[in-house]
């Protein structure tokens, strides 16, 4: 079974006797697969994740533990008597998946919040005053905290559309309402880059690939601009990719949503890939997704297909670019970012 990696599943490891005999529901910013070992201490290990990335990992492991990927807990018969949830980085995320949550719980359930000290744990009391009378620090190590309360307060029926923010964004003569669940990229308005994207769309034909579309800003905008064009719009976030529905919903638009771990799920023939990639993994900077990305971009795209991509400038992006295309073109650019366009042989 997998070792303790990550700081958080290294405090776990020193306090495994909590989880015996506990049927037991994990989810949360989930950084390796230890938790899978936690089906060797508990009498049932539920483990449910928006990260789609590290729900195709757990497959690749025999394990008893039932693990499922979305955006909602909805299993209606599960009813567990311990929660373990590792703490996001958004606290607004961390207050979803809390109210998502706790109505699976049993009267009296075992609630622990795990995380780094520097990615907002010593917060957990105040998440958990409304759930629990009492909470406590049951351990520190290595600059990670553990924090246990009982559910003593019956949680409210969790209702998914008091979650969402709402904003509109314009551009040229096209109104865009965009909705958005908590800890999305894009959720609270424009940032940017995206907004250097969008003011500088070069000319797009056929089939156009939205990767990390986060809210959907771009490719619901896309399908506004040019409605002829075949929209795909993808993520690693279950919550990001119920949020780019919720957009398209909300502006009666149409396009193709679905999971994939940057390119590795999307189909081949692709003729424009446009993004604003992430280079954050929860608390950690991490640009060697986006790198691999680019050197992956020419398998995916059809002939001449081309790769649209912003990003802050002091990102070094290029010398990858070069390797996979022979060029890469800065098209714009402001203070902050820079809008590189390249095509395909």
């Amino acid at each position: 079974m997998p070792t303790a990696q990550s700081p958080v599943s290294q405090l776990l490891e020193r306090n495994l006797a909590l989880f015996a005999g506990k049927q037991l529901l994990v989810a949360g910013s989930i950084d390796d697969d230890y938790v899978l070992e936690l089906a060797h201490h508990a009498a049932s290990v539920t483990l449910f994740t928006s990260d789609y990335h590290r729900y195709q990992a757990w497959q690749q492991h025999d394990t008893s533990a039932l693990c499922l990927f979305g955006h909602e807990f909805v299993q209606q018969e599960a009813r567990f008597d311990a929660l373990l949830l590792f703490m996001p980085k958004a606290k607004s995320e961390a207050q979803y998946w809390l109210a998502n949550l706790l109505p699976h719980l049993l009267p009296g359930a075992q609630i622990l919040l795990a995380g780094e000290n520097r990615g907002g744990i010593n917060s957990a009391p105040k998440l958990l005053a409304a759930y629990c009378s009492q909470c406590h620090k049951l351990d520190s190590a290595r600059r990670c905290s553990l924090i246990g309360g009982q559910l003593d307060t019956e949680p409210a029926p969790f209702v998914a559309s008091q979650w969402q923010s709402h904003y509109q964004l314009t551009l040229g003569d096209e109104t865009l309402r965009v909705v958005a669940l908590p800890g999305v990229f894009s959720a609270d308005g424009l940032d940017d880059g995206t907004r250097l994207l969008l003011e500088n769309l070069p000319p797009l034909t056929g089939r156009v690939l939205d990767l990390g579309c986060g809210a959907g800003v771009i490719g619901a905008m896309l399908c506004k601009l040019s409605p002829k064009l075949q929209v795909e719009m993808c993520d690693i976030n279950a919550l990001a990719l119920e949020s780019a529905r919720l957009t398209l919903q909300a502006n009666g638009l149409t396009a193709s949503v679905y999971p994939s771990d940057m390119l590795l799920s999307v189909p081949p023939g692709v003729n424009h890939i446009v993004t604003n990639p992430p280079f954050h993994a929860g608390l950690n900077t991490h640009y060697a997704a986006t790198e691999q990305m680019i050197l992956a971009a020419p398998a995916k795209l059809a002939k001449k297909g081309s790769l649209l991509l912003v990003a802050n400038s002091f990102l070094q992006y290029q010398p990858f670019m070069e390797r996979a295309f022979g060029t890469c073109p800065v098209i714009a650019e402001n203070r902050k970012f820079k809008l590189y366009h390249t095509f395909s042989a």
